[in-house]
């Protein structure tokens, strides 16, 4: 058993699997904050191609997923999922599927999807009715504001900023 674990091939292994271990962790903590899947679900399971495509909100279907900056996105159709995979950060909401308005606040706030809207080909989501009507008050405005913070806070807790 000691000249087996003296062998530089079985350390190669032992530093090899440590190696991928570790970036595998280190890789999940690094999409962690940045969207909105607290249970690795996002936007709450609803089709983000659904909202440029129907033009509505569309609650997705549990075996009809795709995987893209560590959350798990579904969709109603293959035809959606199959759009999304192509070009997901066409389709996938700003600022990692957080609140438009509280991100214009610099908060990162859960969403409701049905508040949504569609400006220059990206979807925007609220956190509320009242949200949403605050945040369309001013739609460039508010971007411009939450394009500025979103740096700054993307890659934070959002229990460090609410």
């Amino acid at each position: 058993m000691t000249m087996i674990l003296a062998s530089p091939l079985w350390r190669i292994g032992v530093l090899a699997v440590a190696l991928f271990l570790g970036f595998g962790l280190w890789s999940a903590r690094a999409a962690g904050p940045e969207v909105n899947a607290p249970d690795g679900l996002a936007m709450h399971g609803y089709d983000p191609v659904a909202y440029f495509t129907d033009g509505e909100p569309a609650e997705g279907k549990a075996e009809l997923t795709a995987e893209w900056n560590g959350a798990t996105y579904r969709f109603v159709t293959a035809a959606n999922r199959d759009a999304f995979v192509a070009d997901p950060a066409a389709y996938a909401p700003q600022y990692g599927g957080y609140c438009a308005m509280g991100t214009s606040l610099g908060k990162k706030i859960d969403v409701d999807p049905a508040q949504w809207r569609v400006v220059d080909g990206k979807l925007y989501l609220n956190s509320s009715a009242g949200a949403h009507n605050a945040w369309t008050q001013d739609v460039p405005g508010n971007i411009m504001k939450a394009d500025g913070n979103w740096p700054e806070i993307k890659d934070k807790d959002p229990s460090e900023l609410n």
